[in-house]
């Protein structure tokens, strides 16, 4: 009998011990988590920028509350392609709100008129029309203070030789320049992938705008590198950063194919982020692409959780 009760309080104790100890155990990772900054008030390494819009179902409607959201999950950079095409007023609140929160602005499109051949021609009234473009860009940057410009050279001239086109792209950027660069604002060419989004644009890839910008040689014309759109056309995407790197003013993300979110496709993102980041890369990743899980609020935060999982690399 009383090895059985001496058995009954040994089980019992050991019971209790674990009893004791399980709460410890489970909670320990809790308690971990609460000494640690919430995931979403962490700023990210770099600059990634959302599209004003870009969590929508998550923030509303109104410009300012997407610009709070983003800022709220890490972010500390918007782009917003229709900048031009909104009211002077939302545009200044905009503009504001970033200066308020410390976020930058990334490229907003000036000229990408994909039906339209312009900056391969040498004629006196297209030089006139793209000036007063520029012209339209200084405007909105005096009030703003928007300062980079996104510019689609048009359309190539199937009965132009290309370069001949070269030489005109090049001579009427220079044009642009004399415009805009007085007034500290840079022109970034893209490059857009002929095979799936846009037959037929002049400029294709990188070593291609790495050239003209060296032609150009000017401050204010620079490259926005479209990774997707790279992908697709040539590939070898950090080894093309490096060789263009002198004229590279910002990045545009999307995964390929699809141009969703990274970790959807076939670009390892987390090595090219922290590629960047190793060149003390300072300015803004734009996200010009869609979701994996499109119309849902959890789709659009699963586009947060993919660039967290591709911002964790090791520094």
């Amino acid at each position: 009998m009383e090895n059985t009760r001496r058995q009954f309080i040994k089980k019992a104790t050991s019971a209790g011990a674990a009893i004791m100890a399980a709460p410890a155990v489970i909670g320990a990772p809790a308690v971990m988590k609460q000494k640690k900054m919430p995931d979403a008030v962490i700023p990210f390494k770099l600059k990634y920028a959302p599209s004003l819009g870009m969590f929508r179902r998550n923030a509303g409607e109104d410009p300012v509350d997407n610009i709070k959201f983003c800022h709220d999950q890490g972010f500390r950079a918007i782009f917003d392609n229709n900048f031009m095409r909104r009211t002077p007023e939302v545009q200044e609140k905009i503009m504001n709100e970033l200066r308020r929160l410390g976020m930058d602005f990334g490229p907003y499109v000036l000229m990408a008129d994909s039906g339209k051949q312009d900056f391969v021609l040498n004629s006196p009234e297209i030089r006139e029309a793209l000036i007063n473009k520029m012209k339209e860009a200084v405007e909105l940057a005096k009030r703003t203070g928007a300062k980079m410009a996104l510019v689609v050279p048009g359309r190539y001239d199937m009965k132009l030789h290309m370069d001949y086109q070269t030489a005109n792209v090049i001579d009427n950027l220079r044009y642009c320049c004399d415009v805009v660069e007085p007034e500290g604002i840079t022109l970034v060419l893209e490059p857009l992938n002929p095979y799936i989004n846009h037959p037929g644009l002049f400029l294709k890839g990188i070593p291609q705008a790495y050239a003209i910008c060296r032609a150009v040689n000017r401050p204010s014309c620079k490259i926005v590198d479209d990774l997707y759109h790279q992908q697709i056309t040539e590939g070898n995407l950090i080894p093309n950063i490096d060789m263009a790197w002198s004229e590279i003013a910002a990045f545009h993300l999307g995964d390929s194919p699809g141009r969703n979110e990274p970790t959807t496709g076939e670009i390892n993102y987390k090595n090219i982020f922290k590629h960047l980041y190793d060149k003390k890369y300072d300015g803004v990743l734009c996200m010009e692409h869609g979701a994996s899980q499109r119309g849902t609020p959890e789709g659009e935060l699963r586009i947060i959780q993919a660039y967290r999982e591709c911002d964790s690399f090791e520094i």
